[in-house]
């Protein structure tokens, strides 16, 4: 339990008091073993210690190290700004300053096998999590409004990229951002850049270059925080890291992987000369296209055209009223040849009738004789017998009749007189 009382603005604690037991509290903590890229090292001969900054690679922290200026003297390669360390030390807390420093007993640099196990390793987890498949990756845009450039300021990638792009498409509009492309800085400026680009509107393509180097200078593309950034960028990504036998991860999540950065000004946007002669190409088949489509049309008009319903519309409605008219005659003459002949039979007909009929016998000068029976029809007097004395006749001759009163005399059937 402290033994100090309780602080109040009235019983504050003055500033040793403050300082001496937060080095307390730090002093309780072990020795650890940290990872990180050994920037700004200061090591001035005659002095007992050796300072430097140790930086983490994927995020913008850094914490002081102190050492024996031996440990800065490693078998091989001396150490310098960039080199990868893993390093043995105790945090410890300076109360002349009120500082946190980590106070290294040993220090050992990752090889290059080391890092490449490391990268493979990550490798096989970013694969397995799918960061790699083809099915997650996008296909640029053939021609975008906006190129975003990540890329070292005045590099000889941020050239490649710019001139190879604009000679094939004179257009083309670039953001470019200027990060560090290697070193402890790399990756947290790359990430922040990465996110400006992909938040802009009208950036429809992102492209990281970077020409080529060691596998020491690659390692930041082969960062894991780097590469999960760039899976979760909605814009597309283009991957343009060293010459052509270098694969950082960044080659396996980016949506395309050029080999050099010029490979990249190359393929993010079309070539405008191409581009015309194929459209060229296209509105020359199209203009063929048409015109044997038109000459098709014609040909298939001028077939119809010459066929004889079209060629003279009209003969045929003559050639039909010819027909019409012929017809016509044959029913007028068949039909006046049936009255014909039914007239010379009615004719005939009627001679017979007439010769056979009682008007031709009263032409000769006879006559018929007609009287009433006793329920007043009139008959045909065919017998003396028939009437009686003083029945009243009716006589038909051949112009008319005459009425008449029978007699007795002359009865009995006898001969008329004078016959």
């Amino acid at each position: 339990m402290s033994t100090e009382p309780p602080t109040s603005a009235e019983n504050p604690w003055p500033v040793r008091t403050v300082a001496r037991k937060i080095a307390e509290w730090i002093n309780r903590l072990g020795a650890v073993w940290v990872e990180g890229q050994i920037t700004q090292i200061s090591a001035r001969p005659g002095t007992s210690t050796a300072f430097l900054t140790l930086r983490d690679p994927a995020a913008d922290v850094s914490m002081t190290v102190t050492c024996a200026p031996a440990l800065l003297r490693v078998p091989g390669e001396p150490l310098a700004d960039g080199t990868r360390v893993v390093l043995h030390a105790k945090p410890s807390f300076f109360l002349g300053r009120g500082t946190l420093s980590l106070r290294a007993n040993e220090i050992r640099p990752v090889g290059v096998g080391e890092l490449l196990a490391r990268i493979e390793r990550l490798r096989r987890l970013l694969a397995a999590e799918g960061l790699f498949d083809a099915e997650r990756k996008r296909r640029p845009p053939f021609l975008p409004r906006t190129v975003g450039l990540i890329t070292g300021r005045a590099s000889a990638a941020e050239r490649d990229v710019l001139a190879n792009a604009r000679a094939r498409w004179p257009a083309t509009r670039f953001h470019v951002i200027n990060v560090a492309v290697q070193g402890v800085q790399a990756v947290p400026q790359i990430v922040r850049a990465l996110s400006t680009l992909d938040k802009e509107e009208g950036v429809d393509t992102i492209v990281i270059a970077r020409g080529g180097g060691s596998v020491e200078d690659l390692l930041p593309f082969s960062d894991e925080t780097l590469c999960r950034a760039v899976a979760a960028c909605r814009t597309p990504v283009v991957s343009a890291i060293g010459h052509e036998p270098d694969t950082p991860l960044l080659d396996h999540v980016a949506d395309q992987r050029c080999t050099t950065p010029t490979d990249a000004g190359k393929r993010i946007v079309p070539d405008v000369r191409e581009e015309t002669e194929r459209v060229t190409q296209l509105r020359d088949r199209a203009r063929r296209a048409l015109h044997g489509w038109v000459d098709r049309e014609r040909k298939l008009l001028d077939a119809l055209r010459s066929r004889p319903v079209l060629a003279d519309p009209l003969r045929p409605v003559e050639r039909r009223a010819q027909e019409i008219d012929t017809l016509r005659d044959q029913i007028r003459r068949q039909a006046l040849g049936l009255v014909t002949t039914e007239q010379t039979a009615l004719t005939a007909t009627i001679a017979r009738l007439t010769a056979l009929g009682p008007a031709a016998t009263l032409a000769r000068g006879y006559s018929v004789v007609q009287f009433l029976d006793a329920a007043g029809n009139l008959k045909v007097l065919r017998s003396v017998h028939e009437v009686a004395p003083g029945t009243q006749l009716r006589i038909r001759v051949v112009d008319g009749a005459v009425a008449a009163t029978s007699t007795d005399e002359g009865g009995g059937g006898g001969d008329p007189p004078g016959e």
